[in-house]
């Protein structure tokens, strides 16, 4: 018996349905295709205001350095940042990479990485003695420094994207600027300063601000009293931040802008209109995601010298850590078996904080009552503050500040800590503004002692505990490494009392 004649012939119907399914198929797929050759040919121009990366005599090419990406593979970008100021230039000092960040880009996890590489960090340099990482950018150029980096940490690297600093400044303002959680004050003048010891100047105060132009500029490259550690936490502060505020979907509609700018000030491997679509394709998958910022340590300082190292065995976990990004762990939900409530209005761990009320709330008063910018809200000082820490007092000020349209003014104050280490600034801030960038999205809410908490984290640690009330939002902020643990975060916000209580 035939197999086919038991089966009978197709039904009118079903084949036209059939039809209907592979010629929508075939429309599909075609109209598929003419998109990508539309958008392709569209983004030729950009590409086209984007400078070749040099190629440096005797140097590596980046088609040796640099890793075929597959469409829809994950990517590595290496950005690399230039140091080189105009007194370099009269003085003939080469140029270094300032900033050395990595970016890993993947479908399949369920965070991007984001890493900082210390410049003062000692490595060996392909073809060249060793020495800092960032000595292979002078001796190589970007090409070299990539594969620097890729042999150090064992990674693959896609594209390269080397950027002179003038066209961060104007990126920043092309966007709106960026609002910051500054930690402390910062100021440096060169004036009567001999030119071989001159760097970027910068006058920032303390608090949640707007940064602009040369203002955002300086605040990411400041290193003079900070290690490359903090620098690299206070880069990837502020990226988070213009992350958040910005959003892919405004990178995307305004990039030929964008492109305009920085195309003078931008150098890159990615000279191919679907090599640039396959990296916005990406970037626009990931955009929803969690940014999983990994520390670049542990290091230790090489005697003698301003260098750092680092062991075999660090760098086996970096790359660990860099090539499976995870997510912040979820919040603790109740139906985990435990006592949420009861957990929730338990005492919280002090470990590592002491009292230190009277000056904290003398530092309240004064901003309260700043005759220069009066506060009518309620201020709110910390009773408690970390072990060995002292209260930076200079630092402290009310202000004033404006929100993203510039239409509303609001109140604000700041009071600032620093703890034991470098760079470690910690901070109390208060605002009129009661809907800032800085409070969208927490990770977690919590209810302790009467008061309703909203938890920010950075990996594991908490960044951020904020409150709200009728008048104001209020605010503690970690350093720029999270050097404050969990319960110390915890602990000086339940402290704050309101001046005058």
């Amino acid at each position: 018996m035939s197999t086919q004649a038991d089966a009978g012939p197709l039904r009118p119907g079903r084949a036209g349905i059939v039809k209907m399914l592979l010629g929508a198929l075939l429309v599909m797929v075609s109209a598929g295709a003419i998109f990508v050759a539309v958008v392709v040919e569209e983004l030729r121009d950009d590409v086209e205001k984007l400078r070749p990366l040099p190629q440096q005599a005797g140097g590596p090419e980046a088609k040796d350095v640099l890793e075929d990406v597959d469409p829809g593979g994950p990517q590595t970008i290496l950005v690399l940042g230039s140091d080189r100021r105009f007194v370099d230039k009269q003085n003939q000092v080469p140029a270094r990479s300032d900033t050395m960040l990595l970016i890993r880009l993947d479908p399949s996890k369920d965070a991007t990485a984001v890493m900082n590489v210390p410049r003062d960090l000692r490595v060996d340099i392909p073809g060249f003695a060793r020495g800092k990482i960032n000595q292979a950018y002078e001796n190589g150029g970007p090409i070299l420094a990539a594969d620097t980096v890729r042999r150090l940490l064992d990674i693959p690297i896609s594209h390269i994207v080397n950027v002179n600093f003038g066209g961060f400044s104007r990126a920043v303002d092309r966007l709106g600027c960026v609002f910051a959680d500054v930690d402390r004050d910062y100021y440096h003048s060169n004036l009567g300063v001999p030119p071989k010891d001159q760097y970027s100047e910068i006058d920032v105060n303390a608090g949640y601000q707007r940064l602009c132009g040369e203002d955002a500029l300086a605040y990411v490259r400041f290193r003079h009293a900070d290690s490359d550690l903090v620098r690299a936490a206070r880069q990837q502060d502020f990226l988070r931040s213009a992350k958040d505020q910005v959003g892919i979907g405004r990178l995307v509609s305004d990039r030929k802008e964008l492109l305009d700018l920085v195309g003078a000030y931008t150098e890159t491997d990615i000279q191919d209109p679907s090599a640039l679509l396959r990296l916005l394709t990406l970037t626009a998958r990931s955009a929803s995601k969690p940014v999983q910022e990994i520390p670049f340590g542990p290091v230790t300082d090489i005697p003698g010298s301003s260098d750092l190292a680092i062991s075999a065995r660090s760098l086996d976990r970096l790359h660990d850590r860099f090539m499976n990004a995870k997510p912040p762990p979820a919040p603790s939900r109740s139906g985990s078996g435990r006592k949420p409530a009861k957990k929730r209005n338990a005492p919280l761990p002090r470990a590592g904080l002491i009292e230190s009320k009277t000056l904290a709330e003398d530092i309240g008063v004064r901003v309260a009552t700043d005759p220069k910018r009066p506060l009518a809200f309620p201020v709110y000082y910390p009773r408690l503050i970390a072990r060995g820490a002292t209260y930076a007092e200079q630092d402290a000020r009310a202000y004033r500040i404006r929100d993203q349209d510039r239409k509303h003014t609001f109140q604000a104050y700041r009071v600032v800590a620093e703890a034991p280490g470098n760079g470690e600034f910690y901070g109390v801030q208060g605002t009129t503004w009661k809907s800032p960038p800085i409070l969208e999205n927490p990770d977690e809410t919590r209810r302790l002692n009467g008061r309703t908490y909203q938890l920010f984290r950075a990996g594991s640690h908490l960044r951020l505990v904020a409150w709200k009330t009728d008048k104001a939002v209020y605010w503690v902020s970690n350093t720029l490494r999270q050097g404050l643990t969990n319960g110390q975060m915890l602990g000086i916000a339940e402290s704050l009392t309101r001046v005058g209580a």
